[in-house]
Parts: C-alpha cells; structure tokens; sequence
C-alpha cells in the first residue's frame, strides 16, 4: 500500500484541508490501510475483530511526519479497531482513531472500519444555495429527545427521515440544526464533549443514514446545520488526551469544564481541525457549522480567575493568537471551497467584528448569535407587568448594535435547561397571559432584524424543562391551548418565509424604521419592517396586558394596510382582539409621520400589518405632499 508523502508534509505543515482521506481506516478490496499520527510514540499497533483483540496486535511503522502506517489484509469493512499506543511516558493506551468515520455504540468505544459510499439526489439544492441570502428560521434539535420509540430506544435516521423532515416542513422552518452528531461517550453532554471528530455517533445509525437524513432534508427544501466544538474535547481514556503520552492535541485544562482545550499553535491540531469542519460541510453535504463556545477560543485566560494563573500572548494581551488565526483560516476555506455553506459563531463576549471578513479584521463568520439579545428579552419577559415600565430599555437596546454583526436571535436549548424554566415557564402571569406571552416572545424575533433560532419545544409551548433522557411532551398537543401555540407558530414561520420584508433587508437601517420606541408607559413597541423593493409592514408589539381600541400609530407612507397575522387571533388561543377589515391612512401626523392609522393593539400581543395599496394605487396619482414624503 502506497500512501501519498506530500500529504503527511501537509498535514505537519497545517496545510492539509482533507486529512481523512490519508489518515484512518480505509478498506481496500484486499484489506485495509491504516495510518494515525502519534509522533512521540515508541510503538504503535492496531488490534481488533481481525485479529481477534490480540493484546500485541499488527505493528505498524513510522515515518518522517510521525504517522503511523500499515496494510492489515485481514481487516476488512464493518470489523472494530483500536490502536494500541505505547507512549513516550512508558504507558500503553488502547486508543480510538481520531480520523474514524464510525464508531460503536456507547458504552463500547472501539472505532468500526467504514467506508462511505451513498449516491446523492439533491444537485439541485446544492447548486441553489446561498449563505447568506434568503429566510433563516432554525429549528433546534437534539435527536436524543425529540421523539423515541415506545421502549425508549432511539429513533433511527430513516425514523427522522419518515417524522423529523415533515414536521419541519410542515411547520415553515427553513432549517434544521442538530446538537453535535459527532461521537461522544456520555449521552449528557448532549454531544458537546467529543471523541471522534469525523465520527457519526452510533446512536442513531450509521454514517449512510446521516446522509440519507441530509439528502433526504435538502429534497424537501429544509437545509441543515451541525454543532461542531473545537473549543474543547473530553478526557476519556481511549480519546485525544495524551495520545502518545504527550500532550498531542491539547493545551491544558480548560478551566471549570473537565476537559482540555485544543492547542491551536500546533500545526497537525490545526490540519485535524479544519479538516474536520470541511468534512462535515463537504462528505455531509451539510450547509453550515455553528461553532459552539467561540469565547472559550478566543481569550487565553477564559475562566480562569487566579491572576497567578494567567498567561499572556507575545504581545501581552490575552487574545489567543493561534485560535484567531486558526478561525479565520477555517472561515476562510469554507467560502472558498463550500459554496453557499455558511459558519455560525455561538460568542457571548463583546469581541468585535465577529463577522467581517479577515481582510478587515474579522473572524470571517457568516453569522453570530445574538446573546445579548437574547439575555435581555427573555429578562424583560420574566418581569412582571407593573414592573416592565422601568425595564423597557431591555427592548430596545439591541437595536442600538443590531447592524454591527449579522445575527441570528437564538432561544436555544441553553435557555430551557439548568433552573431557568422552559420560556412559557418564564412568562409572568395566569395561564391565559402566559401563552399570551408566548405567543408574543416568538412574533417579537420574527419581526426583529436578524435571522431566528428557537429550539424544539418551545413552538407547542411544553412547560416542564427540557430533558435529554426523554422525548417531549408531545401529548401536551392535546390541549386547545399548546394546540393553538403550535398552529400560531406555524402561521407564523410561513409568513416570515413568504413576506420578504421580514428578512430581505437585515443588515441595515434601509430595512428597519422605529415608529415608537419610547412608548415604556403603555409597554408597546412600534417599528416598520421594509424590504429592498419597498414593500412595508408595520409591527406593533404591546407587552401589557391591556389591550389598547382605536390607538394610533404612524406609518411611513398612506395608503391601504391589511393585518396579515395577530397573535391575539380566537384560533390561536386569544381574546379576539385583531383588526380583521383593510386600514385606511389619514392624513394625521404622528410618531414623526404625515400619515398614520388607528388599530386594535391586542393584549399582550403583537400584530403584523402590510401595506398592501399605496396611495397612488388608490388614486390613481400621488399627491404632492405624499409625493415628497416618498423620495425623502
């Protein structure tokens, strides 16, 4: 078996983008080559099924780049592997592969020989797709807890394929983001603590049925993203930890996680990183990564308190230089090499410029979560009605940076577990003005700029928390209340998708207009919503539980306005309060405006209402006031 030389000099280099087509097991017709990369080892072996778990195994041999190499032609598709690891320190491991396509199921933790072989039916999606244009509404899921079978073992992929996909549709979410599919131990992490960084977890079957579940996604116009976590991996035996007795991998603890942090300044960790984020976006056909705990990456000193602990960079900050280096290079193959796939960026610190590009000073990330966002709703949203008078700034204070990076709004699976309460939990109030809340919570992000993430569970409004050893409360849709929810939300997600204003035009002020921000003392924020052709809609959020009959609000332009969705409809569980005939213009200053309308604001409820006939389609003509007023 001959294996490519340039490509080990790659991978030392921190140059080789696709490292698992060298590095792994690979069946061949008359065997299967394996090569794993422990340079400080004084001998590596591979055991397994085909040697019936021969404690000395198969030797294999090293060369210049400290990669272990050998063709075992008993070893053949579907048999368990491990690499037996005599390390620098006189310790013999039993190691995984790092460069694995699959492994067994938990709690065994060999790696399988896999070869990858589906035949992909979805060339027009992926010719189609675009990173940054179009609606983005996420759905959140963790396929541990989302559905089970009847005797709690996990549904399959094929089982996703026949429920998952539907339901996505169904409900007009544009994508679906999976919690790490990669392979972990420990069913808690939720996936975030990894083993294999090119393994499919067993769980739900093999690396075919994963792509069968994208293929299968991308066929029914519902894209997909994977959680992916460079930040940091687990101190299990058989992983990445001290592979060859050295720190091969890592740098170190990560502080308050029980786990190490990757050490970005080593070429090899560099190749294995960016190989991995490019396999999942290129053999996976996935179309985006969301980089999970970026802030972890980013600063040196991140959790540690004691200033006797802390380390600095060549210049004396506490900015990790590799890491930043290492995340614009991986950004930047990914525009390169994987059209229309796009990078999210899960950051809670005020690090700047998160996604401009590397050329201006960026990270080079399509998207970043808005955590400030986030924190402040669901606080405002917490508080009780008598004390959100003194709170209203928690509102609108994210329209003061919301232009400054290109977010996406996130009520993610972090926000339901832990003692925080699911979010209907959160809400103030009976049971009525709870899912009044609710209802508001989820129409407030979809008028907000920025793209929207909501995780499973909170669209039928289940109360308890989310837990990961069990499937949710599905049975909660019998209830007219979580029944109404989930129908609101689906209205809504396909409104979002189909009213262009709502999305076109995020990035900027030409797409977002305040009619009332200031309004704390009635709890009611009033804003238009405009895309690049032009079309209007004005959204009007009332967060008291009064309603408010014949309020008026100004509009940008007269003309004919119609509700196209209230929050407070009778079929979605509310009290009626809704504007159901078309809404004339008058020529009534207000809210800065010439012209403005009179509406029902709903209780605790939000309305969307589009502007549907300009005056100079009512008329025939604009009038000259009118006139000005539209070219300012």
């Amino acid at each position: 078996m001959e294996w490519p030389e340039y490509k080990f000099e790659e991978f030392a280099a921190g140059r080789l983008y696709d490292a698992w087509t060298v590095l792994g097991a690979h069946p061949r017709e008359n065997g299967t080559a394996f090569a794993v990369w422990a340079p400080s080892a004084r001998r590596v072996a591979v055991t397994g099924d085909f040697c019936f778990w021969n404690g000395e195994g198969v030797s294999l041999e090293k060369n210049y780049h400290g990669v272990w190499r050998g063709f075992v032609p008993e070893a053949r598709e579907g048999q368990l592997y491990k690499y037996i690891v005599e390390g620098e320190d006189g310790v013999t491991r039993w190691k995984s592969d790092p460069f694995a396509f699959s492994c067994e199921l938990r709690p065994g933790t060999s790696s399988r020989i896999t070869a990858l072989r589906h035949e992909w039916g979805d060339g027009r999606w992926m010719a189609d797709r675009r990173s940054l244009e179009g609606p983005r509404n996420i759905y959140e899921v963790h396929l541990g807890s989302w559905r089970r079978h009847e005797d709690g073992s996990f549904y399959s992929w094929d089982d996703f394929c026949r429920e998952l996909v539907p339901y996505v549709r169904d409900m007009g979410y544009t994508h679906i983001e999976l919690l790490p599919v990669m392979e972990h131990p420990l069913d808690g992490s939720w996936g975030y603590q990894v083993t294999g960084y090119f393994a499919v977890t067993s769980r739900f079957g093999d690396p075919d049925g994963l792509m069968r579940f994208v293929d299968c996604c991308h066929q029914n116009g519902v894209g997909v993203i994977l959680d992916w976590v460079p930040g940091h991996f687990c101190r299990d035996d058989h992983g990445l930890g001290m592979f060859d007795g050295t720190h091969l991998y890592d740098a170190g603890d990560m502080p308050g996680w029980g786990t190490y942090k990757f050490n970005y300044e080593r070429w090899e960790v560099r190749s294995f990183l960016i190989s991995s984020a490019l396999y999942w976006l290129q053999v996976y056909h996935a179309d985006g990564l969301r980089f999970d705990g970026v802030s972890s990456m980013l600063y040196l000193n991140f959790g540690i308190e004691d200033p006797a602990q802390k380390i600095y960079n060549i210049h004396g900050g506490e900015d990790n230089l590799g890491a930043i280096s290492l995340l614009r290079e991986i950004n930047d193959a990914v525009g390169r090499l994987v059209p229309g796939a796009a990078t999210c960026a899960e950051e809670s610190s005020a690090w700047p410029l998160v996604t401009y590009p590397p050329e201006k000073g960026g990270l080079g990330f399509h998207y970043k979560w808005d955590m400030g966002w986030m924190n402040d709703t669901l606080r405002y949203m917490s508080e009780d009605f008598d004390q959100r008078r003194e709170k209203h700034g928690l509102l609108t204070f994210s329209m003061v940076y919301a232009f400054s990076e290109n977010y996406l709004l996130p009520l993610s699976h972090d926000e339901v577990v832990h003692g925080k309460r699911s979010l209907i939990g959160r809400m103030p109030g009976d049971w009525w003005r709870q899912f009044a809340g609710a209802r508001l919570l989820q129409m407030y992000a979809a008028a907000h700029p920025g793209g929207m993430l909501s995780f499973m569970g909170n669209e039928f409004a289940q109360f308890i928390e989310w837990r990961d050893y069990e499937p949710l409360e599905w049975k909660m849709l019998a209830y007219p209340t979580h029944e109404g929810m989930q129908r609101f939300v689906r209205e809504l997600n396909h409104l979002y998708r189909r009213e262009k204003s709502l999305w076109d035009n995020d990035r900027d002020w030409n797409g977002f207009r305040w009619m009332d921000a200031d309004n704390s003392e009635q709890g009611i924020l009033s804003f238009v919503r405009r895309s690049r052709d032009g079309e209007m809609i004005l959204c009007v959020m009332n967060f008291r539980p009064e309603s408010r009959e014949r309020w008026r609000v100004g509009v940008p332009r007269g003309g004919e306005w119609t509700e196209l969705l209230s929050s407070d409809d009778e079929r979605f569980g509310g009290s009626g309060k809704t504007n159901p005939a078309p809404l004339r213009s008058v020529r009534t200053p207000c809210h800065g405006q010439r012209q403005s309308l009179r509406i029902t604001v709903p209780p605790l409820g939000g309305t969307l209402i589009k502007l549907t006939a300009p005056l100079k389609y009512l008329h025939g003509h604009i009038p000259k006031k009118a006139s000005t007023e539209t070219r300012r």
